[in-house]
């Protein structure tokens, strides 16, 4: 039986392009988001081996229909890729708490409790447990996303101590600025893309690519001995921290 991979927010950007690298390495792919119209599209170009789950990874209650679709097949790899920068006006405390409330939970909440979900389905030895952070998290500006994401690095120390006896890798992979994702939409100017390129030290922006390569590499053969890492791929945009 083919291995199983597990990608939530796999409809878009960096999720869609890890799915599909995924599926090219020979996985049965199951991708989660909130938008089936989404995942249908992205399923098509992946392949037959891709399975859609419509599910808010923020509900508790929405979280099984993942369950089920895995079918206690044992899962190889689990990459909590669902997340996103939330807007909102902070003119007031109550608004103020909600934002950042919409934040943690949609960028940590949702990787708590998929994992969780599927720690008893994690291969025994060998599976991998792949954490999508943010640049943000290590150089700031990006208020509530900031904290939310630098809140991955410290939790998936915990994970990697849990894990690690049982032969399971968990480590977060920080991408820099991307391009091809819906993370910027209607927030990106010509002026901000061009000062992001011009930040990093090989003058271009990064693609979804870029990051399912560095996930190719975490769960092949080059990835067992690698975990509780910070993976950074921002083009050196920020260094070594």
């Amino acid at each position: 039986m083919a291995r199983l991979a597990v990608v939530t927010g796999g409809g878009t950007g960096i999720g869609r392009a890890t799915a599909g690298m995924l599926a090219g390495e020979g996985y049965d792919v199951i991708i989660v988001g909130r938008r089936p119209d989404v995942l249908a599209d992205a399923a098509k170009w992946i392949g037959p081996q891709a399975t859609t789950v419509t599910a808010d990874c923020a509900d508790p209650e929405q979280i099984p229909a993942v369950v089920e679709a895995v079918a206690g097949r044992a899962v190889d790899v689990l990459v909590n890729n669902a997340g996103a920068y939330v807007s909102s006006d902070d003119s007031t405390l109550t608004g103020l708490k909600d934002r950042w409330r919409a934040t943690f939970d949609s960028n940590v909440i949702t990787a708590v409790l998929m994992t969780e979900a599927l720690r008893p389905l994690l291969r025994r030895p060998g599976g991998r447990v792949i954490l999508t952070s943010s640049i943000a998290a290590q150089r700031g500006g990006g208020g509530p996303y900031s904290a939310a994401k630098a809140a991955l690095h410290g939790w998936v120390f915990d994970l990697a101590t849990q894990f690690g006896p049982d032969g399971i890798t968990a480590n977060v992979i920080s991408p820099g600025y991307i391009t091809d994702s819906e993370f910027f939409v209607g927030r990106m100017t010509e002026e901000g893309h061009r000062a992001r390129v011009n930040a990093t030290l090989v003058k271009r922006a990064g693609e979804p690519d870029d990051i399912a390569e560095a996930v190719r590499w975490l769960v092949g053969p080059g990835g067992t001995f690698v975990t509780g890492q910070i993976i950074n791929v921002n083009g050196g945009s920020v260094l070594g921290r």
